[in-house]
């Protein structure tokens, strides 16, 4: 069986053939959001804004179309699923385990945000881009987890953590020349993981006892040694007046002494007898019933008042 080809079928077909190919290949439209990258032979041309644009057709120029307006995300230790008002997360992604700067274990969740400004640089400086900024954004926090306490991360000194590690992806992107932003790192969860929570919560009390009966001493020391201190003050007044009191007593005694002493070198006779009537009266002042008898006196004897209460004496 013979078929019979028509030679004008045939060369119309090729005609619209090739026209089809050219139109499909001299233009393509540049999003609002992006930005296109034209090469020619594989080589840099130009950056085409959005529009529709012609280009050398059979894959002499290409365009790669960059979306340089719109903030993309990469999220670590987790995957949204499914987004909305609350979202659902993929549990086959497993949060980060780090070690924090006082050798506590956290496990980490995060999110970086960027964009892309030099879309010449997106294409072509960096061969595998979504894995360099993963792993620089990893490095990036697993140093300053590595460098902070454990309460830094988990309170309200994650902002400052977040701020820094924005700038340091900043630096090193720009040194890769990747051609993107950072525009935001937030921390998506920060806990200690489920295997090390019971010993956490021990070492926890512990500290917390140990503040506790830290402060029970100083209350103990802050109530005992002001009243210790005030005690021996006390005493040490208490010893100085009796000292003072002593010396000016025996000061006075010793004056008193040297001006009998005067007296008695002038008239010791005199001086004897009047030192002998001050001891008497000293000693039998306050008595009215006292008698003195002589002891030579043998042919006197005294007579009493015998209905006087008082004996003799």
């Amino acid at each position: 069986m013979k078929f019979n080809v028509n030679p004008v079928m045939v060369l119309v077909a090729i005609i619209v053939a090739v026209a089809v190919a050219l139109l499909s290949t001299s233009f393509y439209v540049v999003d609002s959001t992006e930005r296109a990258v034209v090469t020619m032979f594989g080589r840099y041309a130009s950056i085409a804004d959005p529009g529709l644009h012609f280009k050398i057709p059979f894959g002499i120029q290409k365009n790669y179309n960059v979306p340089t307006e719109v903030v993309q995300v990469e999220q670590f230790g987790f995957k949204t699923s499914k987004a909305g008002v609350v979202s659902e997360y993929d549990d086959t992604t497993k949060p980060f385990m780090m070690l924090t700067g006082d050798l506590n274990v956290v496990q980490v969740e995060w999110v970086v945000q960027y964009r892309i400004v030099d879309p010449k640089a997106w294409q072509f400086e960096v061969y595998d881009r979504h894995k360099t900024i993963r792993d620089v954004s990893q490095s990036v926090i697993n140093q300053l987890i590595g460098d902070s306490s454990f309460v830094d991360v988990t309170t309200s000194a994650r902002g400052r953590l977040e701020v820094a590690a924005l700038e340091m992806m900043n630096a090193q992107f720009r040194s890769y020349s990747l051609g993107i932003t950072i525009t935001a790192v937030k921390f998506q969860n920060v806990e200690m993981p489920e295997a090390v929570k019971a010993a956490f919560s021990d070492v926890s009390n512990a500290k917390t006892d140990l503040m506790r009966l830290i402060n029970e001493g100083k209350e103990a020391y802050n109530a005992e040694i002001p009243k210790s201190r005030g005690e021996a003050d006390r005493l040490v007044q208490v010893a100085q007046g009796y000292s003072t009191e002593r010396v000016n007593k025996a000061r006075g005694d010793v004056a008193r002494f040297n001006s009998v002493y005067e007296e008695y070198r002038k008239a010791p006779t005199i001086t004897k007898k009047r030192l002998y009537y001050e001891m008497i009266e000293a000693v039998f002042g306050g008595d009215e019933r006292i008698d003195l008898i002589d002891r030579n006196l043998k042919n006197f004897l005294p007579l009493k008042d015998l209905g006087a209460t008082g004996g003799t004496k």
